[in-house]
């Protein structure tokens, strides 16, 4: 990975409300403990993150959005891969912020993914 690696995000159907993207998306819960699962852009094609998704790890997902390595990093926010469950598989670290530091990082990623628009849609063709 470098700087301009773009590191794709599932999007989870409850985390579109209105039509617009929660910063939920870019939030890691409990159980994640501090670190939000992405896949490798390197490694993987949107396209293909989406169905590895939904169909082999049987996940709902209505779509991909990403943020690049360079983005995480302004926030403070290191990238690691984590290729364990699968190759592609990588994290945002978040480990150690207190809770509005977390959700003003996630709001940031939020607004980076926004601004590059969608990378997939679960009802797009695959190129």
């Amino acid at each position: 990975m470098n700087n301009e690696t773009l590191l794709y995000r599932q999007v989870h159907p409850r985390f579109v409300q209105a039509g617009e993207i929660t910063s939920q998306v870019f939030s890691p819960t409990r159980r994640d403990e501090g670190k939000l699962s992405v896949y490798d852009g390197d490694l993987i094609a949107p396209d293909e993150s989406w169905r590895h998704y939904t169909t082999q790890l049987g996940l709902p997902s209505c779509g991909v959005l990403a943020v690049s390595v360079a983005e995480c990093k302004a926030l403070g926010l290191s990238v690691e891969s984590d290729p364990v469950p699968y190759p592609a598989h990588a994290v945002i670290v978040f480990e150690g912020l207190s809770r509005s530091a977390r959700e003003r990082k996630s709001d940031g990623l939020r607004k980076a993914a926004i601004s590059r628009g969608w990378r997939h849609r679960a009802n797009e063709a695959a190129p």
